[in-house]
């Protein structure tokens, strides 16, 4: 959208006039980090526009119907794992991944053990009453438990593995990375995480100026590349997880999550193929 000389110049209005929507809703599209003044992130409502400044808002991820089906990848006595969709928080009373298991699976008191971004998809372990997660939280506080994502990161990743160990918030952080498949402007990583700082990932791959494509708050904030306005939502996937049951000792719990269609469009997109 081109900025011409009678249209509004405050960054808020103009979206709200040309896409005709509140001055509410434009500002969420701002606060969302999906506006983009001549390809680079604006995320100020006020920020000022000037005649010949070209305004593009990137997608969103569609919002998840009321009633939605969250898929159970895992399930024991105690314990059991959901397939999370980008879009939807982990915890809270309404229109959570934890409060549609407890309805959907009949489990009044399940209740999330730890918890992935709301645009993250993948494995996400519920505990079936507020004891297993207790239970649960202690071997988190380990590192016993396995915990693989997958990214699509910005630029080509140069190497075949990379070690990051760089403390976040005064904590120790350690990241693996193995490359997987790299395009001419991204590349597809694996991860496997020793610690689970918050943001831990997106943080460590956007120190090394590899940031996760479509992260809002640590990625890219200038689109040279048209494709990135085309990515939703930051392409992070919980593929894997397996611990210890923390109840029972002698059996484990391992859950698989396929990348979802969003992924495998954005791997498309940056001439990755089709990944499963």
């Amino acid at each position: 959208m081109r900025v011409n000389p009678g249209d509004p110049k405050l960054l808020q209005d103009f979206i709200a006039a040309k896409l005709s929507l509140s001055r509410r809703a434009a500002k969420d599209v701002i606060d969302a980090r999906r506006a983009w003044v001549n390809r680079k992130c604006i995320w100020m409502a006020r920020a000022k526009l000037a005649t010949g400044d070209i305004v593009e808002v990137s997608k969103a991820i569609p919002k998840p119907p009321s009633k939605f089906h969250v898929r159970i990848l895992w399930a024991g006595d105690d314990y059991l794992v959901c397939d999370k969709p980008a879009g939807l928080p982990s915890v809270g009373e309404t229109g959570s991944a934890e409060a549609i298991v407890r309805e959907q699976e009949g489990l009044p008191d399940a209740v999330a053990v730890h918890r992935l971004d709301r645009d993250t998809s993948g494995c996400l372990v519920i505990a079936k009453n507020a004891a297993a997660k207790d239970a649960a939280i202690s071997v988190f506080k380990t590192r016993s438990v396995l915990k693989i994502y997958h990214a699509i990161a910005a630029g080509r990743f140069r190497y075949p593995h990379m070690v990051i160990d760089a403390p976040l918030d005064g904590e120790p952080a350690v990241s693996h990375v193995a490359r997987e498949a790299v395009g001419e402007d991204a590349s597809f990583l694996r991860v496997r995480i020793e610690t689970g700082r918050t943001n831990q990932i997106r943080r460590h791959l956007a120190s090394v100026r590899h940031p996760v494509l479509g992260d809002r708050v640590f990625g890219l904030k200038s689109a040279q590349d048209p494709r990135l306005m085309r990515i939703p939502r930051q392409m992070l996937h919980a593929s894997t997880i397996e611990m210890p049951d923390p109840l029972h000792p002698h059996t484990s719990i391992k859950a698989h999550s396929p990348l979802p269609a969003d992924f495998r469009a954005a791997l498309r997109l940056f001439g990755m193929g089709r990944r499963g």
